[in-house]
């Protein structure tokens, strides 16, 4: 994955798609400081899990800058959301999360909110990076609620 952005940055250079060269190299210095953090070489898991910190803290920006009508800002920044989910897998449509909410819940049987660490810690490696973990967590927290 990481030999993908490397010659993705290549070829913004040589097209001279400056726009799309900045995000690359923005992406690539947080990859590099995440591997410094690390000690170690990334894996593709811990690259993607890189990509999507950088998207959540773009879409977190734009959401600010077009609560206060800054649109040029907010339509940069879904520039730089759209460069990014390319290196995303497939998103999960809200049917397959839920149907892998069920299928864990089947398995593990939870029977109250203390049971939440047992339910995610079951279905993280199973939703991996296709999916906001949050949003994931919200819909698991109002199913052993009810």
């Amino acid at each position: 994955m990481l030999e993908q952005i490397n010659n993705d940055l290549k070829e913004a250079m040589k097209t001279g798609d400056k726009f799309k060269l900045s995000v690359l190299r923005m992406l690539k210095s947080s990859l590099q400081a995440e591997q410094i953090n690390k000690k170690s070489e990334l894996t593709d898991d811990e690259i993607l899990g890189v990509i999507k910190k950088q998207v959540k803290v773009r879409v977190a920006s734009r959401d600010e800058y077009t609560k206060y009508n800054r649109l040029d800002l907010a339509e940069n920044l879904d520039k730089e959301i759209a460069i990014l989910n390319l290196y995303l897998p497939e998103q999960l449509s809200e049917e397959e999360i839920n149907k892998i909410i069920d299928e864990v819940f089947a398995e593990l049987a939870p029977t109250s909110i203390k049971d939440m660490g047992a339910v995610m810690k079951k279905i993280s490696p199973i939703i991996g990076p296709r999916a906001d973990m949050s949003e994931v967590s919200k819909k698991i927290k109002e199913k052993l609620t009810k």
